[in-house]
């Protein structure tokens, strides 16, 4: 039987979206449905309208949700502080990987052999998978049911998103002959499946009230403080002025706030393509092994050099790399578009991309918290001490030759956790080889233009006119994403070029993973 429609469809006209980076998300938007009715713009059914806004234009039958309402965002290149709130990495890809896992789930009853990797609903008459109506209604559905349960923060917009086009948030349906259950069962599911897997969302691993969300329960401690430096070679807490990420605005005053690692928990979360995470081996830092002094400081001087030769590029580059939101997890947009991909196409690359950073997170944190390895920062007051070096000065002030090692500063805020491996690096990896095994090829086509001035550390001076920035393949993807993080002075050009290769790996299980669901060959 067919899902019972919003409305009565008009005439479809030309459905091409193309990628428009300034456009407003569903997700991660703060979207009024005034604004949200500049999304879609296919022909389409004419949906009840939004109890504070009017109704949004999208053309359930021919329409892509990913494409024309979730991966679409607004207020210029970079997300706008706030909207997807604050979170670390780790848990960033906890929550997108649970979001995009569900569409997968939700879209397979109606392919013709796929199969759900959270929960296995009966295959639809091919009849209903004759347009993408019953998949856009049963993948909007799913990504709610997540946003409800796993990403507060969202839920109102994405609340306000289903009313815009027409759905019901509020029909809880299971029934498993219609697409709203359809994607009710699958959202559940994908909830249910990450509820108690180790990353602790609830908050209660180890504690009976009140709950801690995401927070460490394995009794992680640095061996050094911010105060002290015990020993050289391992993580060091940094200590800054209260202030908010790259982008906001200045904290409170005179308050200073030491860093705590951030999940250390994130490598007994339970992944989807191995079961021990220390099975991928990766050597030893001996590139930041303080006992081995002409390594350590050759690894340390290439920081400095880094920073002393940085351009408007490398900065807006280092910067773009470090907002997950914008520079990572956009990218298999970008892939999409350029090779046309179908609904199912969309859901199926994401599906790989997200397993492939989720798996390679937790095996990168398995090996962050055992190395434990310091942060450029530290290395640097370590080997200089109060002598001058070369280095970027600070916003405003370019490259100075007297600035005091123990005040040096990296381009971007120093990360709250270890150093190696890299985790933006081996996550840049990860998904570029799982969408090179799905596309088929290399290529990524991907353009971002930067108006002057739209940088984040330097705002009004960085790019000092309009810039754009290019990757033609994944290829070049990896390699400005590895270089970026030497740029942002967060990790050593040995860890990004060793996590570069490492991360890959990932990405081949992830595809081989995701392809035995969309075969159907994934077992019971």
């Amino acid at each position: 039987m067919t899902t019972p429609e919003p409305a009565t469809p008009a005439a479809p006209t030309a459905a091409a979206t193309p990628f428009a980076p300034r456009r407003r998300s569903l997700l991660i938007g703060g979207a009024s449905t005034a604004t949200l009715a500049a999304l879609g713009a296919t022909a389409a059914a004419t949906p009840a309208a939004a109890a504070d806004g009017p109704a949004v234009t999208f053309d359930f039958d021919n329409g892509n949700f990913i494409r024309d309402l979730i991966t679409t965002r607004a207020d210029g290149v970079f997300p706008p502080e706030g909207a997807i709130g604050p979170m670390d990495a780790t848990i960033f890809v906890w929550l997108t990987s649970t979001l995009q896992i569900s569409w997968f789930d939700a879209l397979a009853p109606y392919h013709p052999t796929a199969v759900g990797i959270h929960c296995r609903i009966p295959r639809r008459p091919a009849a209903e998978s004759a347009t993408n109506r019953n998949k856009n209604i049963a993948g909007l559905h799913a990504g709610y049911q997540v946003a409800k349960a796993l990403f507060e923060e969202r839920e109102p917009v994405m609340r306000q998103a289903l009313i815009a086009v027409g759905l019901n948030p509020d029909d809880d349906s299971e029934d498993l002959t219609t697409a709203v259950g359809i994607g009710n069962t699958a959202g559940k599911a994908a909830v249910a499946a990450r509820a108690h897997d180790g990353m602790n969302h609830l908050g209660d691993i180890g504690r009976r009230y009140p709950s801690a969300p995401y927070d460490d329960y394995t009794g992680y401690q640095p061996v050094n403080s911010p105060y002290a430096l015990t020993n050289p070679s391992r993580w060091q807490p940094a200590m800054h002025p209260h202030r908010r990420r790259v982008g906001g605005g200045p904290g409170d005053k005179g308050i200073w706030v030491i860093q705590r690692f951030v999940t250390p928990q994130a490598r007994l979360v339970k992944p989807y393509t191995f079961t021990d995470p220390g099975q991928f081996t990766l050597p030893a830092p001996d590139h930041t092994t303080h006992t081995n002094a002409r390594a350590y400081k050759r690894a340390t001087d290439e920081i400095l050099k880094a920073s002393a030769t940085l351009t408007d590029e490398r900065k807006l580059l280092a910067e773009w790399f470090d907002n997950k939101l914008a520079g990572i997890t956009q990218a298999p947009t970008a892939a999409a578009l350029a090779h046309d991909l179908d609904l199912d196409g969309w859901a199926h690359l994401f599906a790989a991309v997200s397993v492939a950073r989720f798996d390679d997170l937790i095996a990168a944190w398995h090996w962050k918290v055992k190395y434990d390895a310091v942060r450029p920062f530290t290395a640097v007051r370590h080997v200089y001490g109060r002598g001058k070096v070369t280095a970027w000065a600070g916003p405003g002030a370019g490259t100075a030759s007297d600035v005091p090692a123990d005040e040096w500063k990296s381009y971007l805020p120093v990360g709250d956790h270890a150093e190696y491996p890299s985790g933006s690096t081996t996550l840049c990896a990860a998904e570029a080889q799982a969408a090179r095994r799905y596309l088929g090829d290399d290529v990524l086509d991907w353009t971002v233009d930067f108006p002057a001035g739209s940088g984040q550390t330097e705002p009004g001076q960085v790019p000092a006119r309009d810039l754009t920035l290019t990757w033609p393949t994944w290829s070049d993807f990896n390699r400005d994403c590895a270089d970026s993080r030497v740029w942002g002075g967060v990790h050593f050009q040995t860890t990004v070029d060793r996590s570069l290769k490492w991360g890959a790996q990932f990405g081949d299980r992830a595809h081989d993973f995701i392809q035995r669901h969309i075969t159907g060959d994934a077992g019971a």
